[in-house]
């Protein structure tokens, strides 16, 4: 048995140094993770500022509704469909897939952000606004300068999820040609015909990822409340 094992394990790991399609996966998948993520920070906290200003500003109105419209259709859409529609469709002539990829994401990303980021403004006591306005500035300056920084505090550990299930949702993007984790998992999977190694490192390394960043995350939510009580 521990024979087989070892067989095994070379196949995997040493034969042809297919570790390092593992170290690939987990790059591209770290790296798609991450500028989605940024990606939908920005979208997300602009699609917000729009949403909430159109409250009290008939002027916003078609930006609203543009909004709104982004926000439902990507959210009522399976990230996969958003996927092959803008390999296929958008950037059909571009072989840059990790781009596609990260733009895929960081938009699908933007219409949770968004939702997140419009409960954190709202969040934020209104007497804020009007001080800001008291004080002479504009109600842009207001917002940029008072609002959303108090905000994009109170949605860190929300963003942190966000980034997190990022990490778990690029697992489909083998979809297209871009060998990000699980895609690394199954072509050496296919290679050596044994699944036990290649898929429960695929499964570990998910694992870890995901521990390490909610370890950070917990250690950054304890730095917030020990800033708040000081």
């Amino acid at each position: 048995m521990l024979d087989e094992f070892i067989i095994n394990f070379t196949k995997t790991f040493i034969k042809d140094a297919r570790y390092k399609l593992f170290l690939t996966g987990i790059k591209n998948t770290i790296l798609i993770a991450l500028f989605a993520t940024l990606m939908g920070i920005l979208i997300g906290l602009i699609v917000a500022v729009i949403r909430y200003s159109a409250k009290n500003n008939k002027k916003m109105y078609i930006p609203d509704l543009i909004c709104r419209l982004y926000v439902t259709v990507i959210r009522g859409t399976p990230v996969v469909v958003q996927l092959l529609i803008m390999y296929y469709a958008v950037f059909v002539n571009m072989d840059n897939t990790i781009f596609i990829a990260i733009m895929t994401f960081g938009i699908n990303s933007g219409a949770y952000v968004a939702e997140i980021a419009r409960a954190g403004i709202e969040s934020v006591d209104k007497g804020q606004m009007e001080a800001g306005l008291s004080l002479g500035l504009s109600s842009n300056s207001t917002m940029f300068h008072i609002i959303l920084p108090q905000a994009v505090k109170n949605i860190l550990p929300a963003l942190g999820n966000e980034f997190i299930a990022l990490l778990k949702e690029t697992s489909v993007v083998g979809f297209i040609p871009v060998i990000d984790l699980t895609n690394a998992g199954n072509l050496i999977r296919s290679r050596t015909y044994e699944p036990f190694f290649s898929l429960y490192t695929v499964a570990i390394a998910y694992l870890v990822m995901v521990l390490g960043m909610g370890a950070v995350q917990k250690r950054l939510e304890r730095r917030l409340s020990q800033s708040d009580r000081n």
